[in-house]
């Protein structure tokens, strides 16, 4: 197979130097393709390998256009930059040059300095805009947050959904602004000292207004299935293409610090050279001269995604380490099924497996991407969090921890959160202690409506279940407006006084975080120590180059002992002083 250069654009309009627009289309299935595009219908050559193509003086940015089969059928570019309407209405070109980037020399933030922030567009703010949140990054900076990750945006069938259901990867979803809206959220991310990720999704298409099945069977496996539909044929090169070019089309136009990619365990490609492995090189030699990070969330746990040589990063720089807060989870609430059960037996146990290296399910068997890691993986490659969009909107009644917490436990895992070495990610609103609700929604109709109220049912057993006293019929409705309206958060207690304290206790912890612990981890990755110590106390001691940190915590209502900690004590919250939950961090510098 050989290999295109890292800044080649295959899939989707493109303006030309001379001012005339390429369009190209994937069509395998298609004999003859038409464009239709400012009044004009123009037919496109076809090209080896079931391309179509031209390029016009006909077309101009701000036009919409769509392709017309063979069959008389109109339909939106897979690979549209922006859409007029919905997901089935005409495609708008867009020229990525025009934008005017106020902050042109940011070039992102080191690894080691994060502290992750993740949203959602249409729930952060009232209005649900790119535009609107622009207002709300000041707040996150002076807290000390350093990334925000965004959720999915690319374009899905409705105005409203979680973004996890895109059929036009391209996109950014109209509801949320235009392409330069986007583009003026991540600048003025940047002009905050922001690093900006995005949450994609590569592992499926949407359930409606996915064209490609039709134009295109072969970009599809018809005879393999994820758990969203048919897994998709990455050994094609139209197919790869389309996402690595997606991920450089973020990086690059959009100028992203780094893409959060979904259930990378459901990428399977047989290939030699993994899309995977392929992708991060590709976006990694397009821009040499920016800190680019790529985040995985897959649940095979596999370490041949975050090789290191040298401790210098050649593909993924960190995982989600669902471990941890699964362990944790389970000492907060009892819950034991679903996602849980494995962690019902030993919850401390491999809660402190979990911090201390992470990785605790890996499975070599099944790392087949690549090759075993020779240096020792550094914390940093492991995202913790306490909450996320799925821990807490798959639950049945999308309850946060601050609702079924007790309070100084919380505060307890918030420190072992955000001072232990590994990078912390909180939720919205977590910051201030948000007690509204976080619920799956979407805009289906219909049958797939009915499929997606019964699937929300299933999906509640494996993150908790209904409680005593709950019923089905008590769940909330996931395609009712009203259940995204009650998902928006309620800036109003971030203002009082109680939501007001929760921010200065976050803000505390992270700056002793940049202080003390983000220092250590510019350095040589430390060996980790869990010392024995009695069920319900986490003690963990990580041996960096000029330093060791020690962290001792109780997670239980009684008093317990903890193994001795050296070094001065940068935290404390209730240490030895009374029963009940309990933490203290310390440095021992050599």
């Amino acid at each position: 197979m050989s290999k295109p250069s890292p800044t080649q654009r295959t899939w989707g309009p493109r303006v030309l130097k001379d001012g005339r627009v390429q369009f190209r289309l994937w069509a395998p299935a298609e004999n003859a393709v038409t464009l239709l595009v400012g009044g004009h219908e123009i037919a496109m050559r076809a090209e080896d390998g079931g391309w179509h193509a031209v390029e016009t003086d006909s077309a101009r940015p701000g036009d919409a256009y769509t392709f017309r089969l063979h069959d008389g059928r109109e339909i939106a570019d897979p690979a549209s930059h922006a859409q007029k309407e919905g997901v089935e209405g005409p495609s708008i070109i867009v020229d990525h040059g025009s934008y005017a980037w106020q902050n042109p020399g940011w070039r992102g933030r080191p690894w080691e300095e994060a502290v992750v922030y993740e949203l959602h567009i249409g729930a952060f703010t009232p209005e649900g805009t790119f535009r609107a949140a622009i207002g709300q990054l000041a707040h996150l900076r002076d807290i000390g947050i350093t990334a925000i990750e965004i959720m999915p945006v690319a374009h899905f069938a409705g105005q409203r959904g979680w973004g996890y259901d895109g059929v036009l990867h391209y996109a950014p979803h109209s509801a949320y602004g235009t392409p330069d809206d986007l583009k003026a959220l991540v600048d003025a991310a940047h002009g905050h000292g922001l690093m900006v990720l995005l949450d994609v999704v590569y592992n499926h298409f949407g359930p409606a207004g996915n064209m490609l099945p039709h134009i295109a069977p072969p970009f599809f496996h018809a005879e393999r299935h994820t758990p969203w539909g048919a897994a998709l044929a990455f050994e094609r090169q139209a197919v790869r293409r389309y996402f690595i070019e997606n991920a450089l089309y973020w990086i690059v136009d959009y100028r992203f610090d780094g893409l959060r990619l979904d259930a990378t365990e459901e990428i399977e490609d047989d290939s030699e050279w993994h899309m995977l492995l392929e992708m991060a090189q590709t976006i990694r030699e397009a821009a040499p001269d920016r800190q680019i990070h790529l985040v995985v969330e897959d649940q095979l746990s596999r370490k041949g995604l975050l090789n290191r040589d040298g401790g210098i990063v050649h593909h993924y720089t960190a995982g989600w380490n669902d471990e941890f807060h699964h362990a944790l989870h389970v000492i907060v609430t009892g819950e034991k099924q679903g996602h849980y059960a494995a962690f019902g037996e030993k919850p401390y146990e491999a809660l402190s497996a979990a911090t201390a290296r992470g990785f605790i399910h890996a499975d070599r068997t099944r790392d087949r991407v690549g090759p075993a890691p020779q240096d020792r993986l550094p914390p940093q490659v492991n995202v913790n969090f306490l909450q996320n969009h799925d821990q807490i909107g798959n639950r049945a009644f999308g309850d946060r921890l601050a609702t079924i917490a007790d309070p100084t436990l919380l505060n307890v895992m918030t420190a072992l959160l955000l001072l232990a070495p590994p990078v912390p990610m909180i939720f919205m609103g977590e910051e201030y202690g948000e007690d509204r609700p976080f619920l799956y929604f979407a805009d289906f109709e219909g049958d797939l409506a009915r499929a997606v109220q019964e699937g929300r049912k299933k999906e509640a057993e494996k993150f908790g279940g209904l409680k005593p006293g709950q019923t089905i019929a008590d769940l909330p409705d996931p395609v009712s407006e009203e259940t995204l309206q009650r998902s928006k958060l309620d800036w109003s207690r971030a203002a009082s006084p109680d939501g007001r304290r929760q921010i200065a206790f976050v803000r505390e912890l992270i700056r002793l975080r940049q202080t003390h612990v983000t220092p250590l981890l510019a350095g040589a990755a430390p060996g980790s120590h869990v010392l024995p110590a009695e069920d319900g106390i986490l003690a963990i001691d990580w041996h960096f180059h000029a330093a060791t940190l020690g962290i001792r915590a109780n997670f239980t209502p009684e008093r317990k002992p903890w193994p001795a900690i050296a070094g001065e004590a940068i935290f404390e919250l209730a240490a030895g002083t009374t029963p009940g939950p309990s933490i203290i961090v310390a440095i021992d510098r050599y």
